[in-house]
């Protein structure tokens, strides 16, 4: 065997992932600590009745570890990883050159150039991208959703719009979880580097069409729960919507004068009959699939030309997030919050019939096109949960720039869908 073949060989004798790690979905600390320890005996003695092969002493033995930080990604580490995913079928990574770290709250990630030994095999990935990130910060708790929407929830699904991945692990005992993906930044810009350039019907349909592909695969109690998920627990719904609550209060104290004269009494009057129309949508069925919660600019990858392919990325919920919910929550999050009114006003409803014909392309019946939009006005007053919660624990002035924007497109989205009717309903 050619030396650069160990490592890649060794690592098709291991056992995966789920025969010894829990899905990280209700494991308490003690599976955590259990499986942890269950996969550190079979490295030191061995598992499942046979010996860790000979050549294993020749792989790096970070190859299952989550690493806590980008300088942990040596060309070993790389090498371990694309052969692990099959990327890399033969040699090594010989240099690892990095391009960009970004940091940011709960992530640290890096743009890597890789170059590789001579003769190796395989789809070889010139640029990577490398995220990680801490699920325990200050008190927030992030869920580790974002291994399993790269590695788990869709794989084989064609059109799924999401960036190539070549590894994705979660360890309970530290809260850090890694994603090593395709660094696309050469043929793709966010929506928000875009920004000067208007959305357009191109960009548009390619999101939503993605975002229908995504949704339709779990679509449904029954395929969310063969996939391990279950429909929104109700202690969500209001933990969600309690927690952005104050922020009406601190947003019209504060910044009232900024807002139309009808605005401020509205926004009390959604927080207080939101709960019972969200706790009464669910429990009908319809509508629901695993979402991504968090369709905002940042998280948006368009090519540089054209609609397609387009990227969505990080799937990042906190505890307290819908994550399964009303797909079309997810359109809306996109088109409310952050297209400008005249974009949004002129191709919404394009948007909403392109998103429901390929969800019914996709197999979803019994949900109609009129259902769909009125699920889509109530994502709208869900959609101000969003803006407020920005100013959960006081005036936050300081990303004012980010949150006013969305908070006045939520509520002009509002008064155009006649959203004060669904108010009155629930009277």
């Amino acid at each position: 065997m050619p030396p650069g073949d160990v490592g890649c060989r060794a690592l098709s004798l291991l056992p995966s992932r789920r025969q010894i790690l829990p899905d990280p979905r209700g494991c308490t600390p003690e599976m955590q600590t259990t499986a942890v320890r269950r996969l550190a005996s079979w490295f030191i003695l061995g598992s499942m009745g046979r010996k860790s092969p000979r050549s294993l002493s020749r792989v790096p033995s970070v190859m299952n570890a989550v690493i806590t930080h980008p300088d942990e990604a040596t060309a070993e580490w790389l090498t371990a990883a694309l052969c692990e995913d099959g990327a890399l079928s033969r040699g090594s990574v010989s240099e690892v050159t990095t391009l960009e770290t970004i940091r940011r709250e709960w992530s640290c990630s890096r743009r890597l150039k890789v170059s590789y030994s001579p003769g190796s095999v395989g789809r070889r990935p010139e640029q990577l991208f490398l995220k990680i990130v801490n699920t325990l910060v200050d008190d927030e708790i992030i869920l580790p959703s974002e291994v399993d929407y790269y590695r788990r929830d869709y794989v084989g699904v064609v059109g799924v719009p999401l960036v190539p991945c070549y590894g994705a692990r979660y360890c309970g005992n530290s809260g850090y979880y890694y994603v090593l993906l395709d660094d696309v930044s050469a043929t793709h810009v966010t929506y928000s580097e875009a920004a000067p350039i208007p959305i357009d019907e191109a960009r548009g349909f390619a999101l939503m069409e993605g975002l229908a592909i995504m949704h339709a695969h779990l679509w449904g109690s029954a395929r969310m729960a063969a996939a391990g998920y279950q429909r929104q627990d109700p202690s969500i719904i209001d933990r969600f919507v309690g927690l952005a609550r104050p922020g009406v209060k601190h947003i019209v104290g504060t910044w009232g004068d900024e807002l139309l004269s009808g605005w401020p009494q509205a926004m009390r009057d959604i927080f207080v009959h939101l709960p019972g129309l969200l706790h009464a949508r669910s429990r009908h069925a319809g509508g629901f699939t695993v979402i991504h919660g968090d369709v905002g600019p940042e998280n948006i990858f368009f090519p540089r030309q054209g609609g397609y392919p387009t990227f969505v990325i990080d799937r990042q919920p906190f505890d307290w997030s819908l994550s399964t919910w009303l797909g079309v929550y997810d359109a809306a999050f996109a088109m409310v919050l952050y297209w400008t009114p005249q974009d949004r006003r002129q191709l919404e409803e394009r948007m909403l019939r392109r998103y429901h014909e390929v969800l019914v392309a996709r197999g979803v019946a019994d949900y109609s096109l009129q259902k769909l939009t009125e699920d889509y006005r109530l994502s709208i007053l869900t959609c101000l949960c969003v803006a407020a919660e920005w100013c959960r624990g006081g005036p936050n002035a300081d990303t004012k720039r980010i949150w006013m924007p969305m908070l006045q497109r939520t509520m002009t989205a509002f008064d155009d869908l006649d959203c004060q009717a669904l108010l009155r309903s629930s009277r």
